[in-house]
């Protein structure tokens, strides 16, 4: 099964920038579900497990596919979790591409569900982010204590909720 053009174009982001050092030029002309502009999280497995996952909760760039290309290349070398990808690892690798909607500020935990919304834990200038339906996250409260935790906030700090939905393409 052909895999989604924003997940080969993540693909091919980090293929070129392994062999190249530099950057994927954007397509062009830009394909039609390249245009919109929004957040982006690429996550790339290895053996089904977490290999690098770097994104923008809003756009940071001019269109979907340089985010997608620039989100791609910090995913495979500047996850603080994992060493950059090496391009003997290439083969091996599966890529997701998550497109996020717009936060929302939500006022608790029960407009929440760990399979459609994602979390976003907000206090003063830290923040955790967590997407939704991931595989070993199951409950609300599990949700917000890894939120916390990737933010570095206290379960007793002030801190705001925010929700978000994507849409997710597989390789």
């Amino acid at each position: 099964m052909p895999s989604h053009p924003l997940v080969d174009l993540a693909i091919q982001s980090v293929k070129h920038h392994l062999k190249k050092g530099r950057p994927l030029p954007c397509p062009d002309p830009l394909p039609e579900e390249m245009k919109d502009r929004a957040g982006t999280f690429i996550s790339i497995k290895k053996n089904g497990l977490l290999r690098g996952c770097i994104g923008t909760i809003s756009p940071k760039y001019d269109n979907l596919a340089e985010e997608v290309i620039q989100n791609a290349i910090k995913a495979a070398n500047e996850d603080p979790r994992f060493p950059a990808i090496k391009e003997n690892e290439l083969d091996q690798l599966t890529f997701s591409v998550d497109v996020l909607t717009t936060p929302e500020k939500i006022d608790d935990l029960t407009s929440l569900n760990v399979e459609r919304y994602g979390l976003i834990v907000r206090s003063e200038d830290r923040r955790g982010l967590l997407l939704p339906n991931l595989e070993n996250i199951k409950t609300i409260d599990q949700q917000l204590k890894v939120c916390l935790k990737k933010g570095g906030i206290k379960e007793t700090d002030p801190y705001d909720l925010y929700r978000f939905e994507v849409k997710r393409f597989n390789h």
